[in-house]
């Protein structure tokens, strides 16, 4: 395939995804959702539209392909690895007070939503299943290196590891997995009208889940942006991404699964770093600028890593 071909089979992946972002940050300029729909509809898709996808994407799956755990212990090690870096740059490079804020910028990812999309843009039911099955690795870790960091550089704002376990083991995307890995070992088959209709209702999730980002993605923040977020945001859409990547390569991943990490690292900065950021006294303009410019940088940076890797032949 020529690569003016692979490039714009690559564009009509990751088009529709971010398109729909952009629509739904549309859409909340001229006033047809606001902020009570996003919340609710946000609130919809954590609590119960995207738990139903990850499950069935599972249940409908080949586990042999789908669950592999050296894929999985690749991903902890990089993301852990990651974590490092971020943390060692932002100790040469900025403030003290911005230091939390700007490593769990730098690394935590929107794996449940952008991740996701593109995965199952890309490599279909395989993506959505070997990427719901990651994710349970990637709420788990990423909840708990926020909390170090956050707590790191404010004290004065500790909060209890009992209660973070159990946010996490009640979070509703790993309750998904838990459910569904042992349904799909045992080969369980659902009765057709219960299939079709989840099939139905997971289906709302990556078109609303999109509208939502969009809907807050706030370009006001980026007119008081500043060093710390731009530097955090090409740490986290360009620098972090081609080295575990590239890592991922190196170590034997190739195919499908190098193609599903690159998308899972190269995925921009999770709304949710804001929310723990602000809980735990961190600079939440910080905060919301990281958010923001990874979003609008990852319309470019995706598509570019996802044509290198098909242009060489080894995503």
């Amino acid at each position: 395939m020529a690569l003016t071909q692979i490039f714009f089979h690559t564009l009509e992946t990751t088009l529709p995804v971010f398109a729909m972002v952009f629509i739904g940050l549309g859409l909340r300029r001229l006033g047809w959702i606001d902020a009570p729909f996003i919340n609710t509809a946000s609130a919809l898709v954590f609590r119960a539209t995207l738990p139903t996808l990850v499950f069935f994407s599972i249940v409908e799956a080949d586990l042999e392909s789908a669950f592999n755990p050296v894929l999985l212990a690749y991903y902890l090690a990089a993301t852990l690895a990651c974590f490092a870096l971020a943390w060692l740059w932002s100790v040469w490079r900025v403030p003290a007070e911005s230091r939390g804020v700007f490593v769990q910028g730098a690394f935590r990812g929107n794996c449940g939503i952008v991740g996701l999309a593109l995965a199952a843009s890309f490599y279909g039911d395989y993506g959505l299943s070997a990427g719901g099955i990651l994710l349970g690795l990637v709420i788990i870790s990423y909840n708990a290196l926020s909390v170090i960091v956050l707590t790191a550089y404010h004290p004065g704002k500790q909060t209890g590891w009992r209660s973070i376990l159990l946010d996490i083991l009640r979070n509703p995307l790993i309750l998904a997995v838990l459910v569904a890995v042992p349904f799909a070992w045992a080969d369980l088959s659902l009765p057709t009208w219960l299939h079709t209709s989840g099939n139905y209702f997971a289906s709302l999730t990556l078109p609303l889940a999109l509208l939502c980002i969009g809907g807050t993605l706030s370009l006001g923040a980026l007119r008081s942006n500043s060093r710390s977020a731009v530097s955090a945001s090409m740490l986290k859409m360009v620098t972090l991404p081609l080295l575990a990547t590239t890592g991922a390569w190196l170590v034997g991943f190739k195919g499908q699964e190098l193609g599903l990490m690159f998308l899972f690292f190269a995925s921009p900065t999770a709304a949710a770093s804001y929310v723990m950021a602000k809980a735990l006294g961190g600079n939440d303009r910080l905060a919301a600028n990281i958010v923001a410019l990874t979003t609008l940088l990852a319309s470019v940076t995706v598509t570019a890593g996802i044509f290198l890797l098909r242009a060489s032949g080894v995503g």
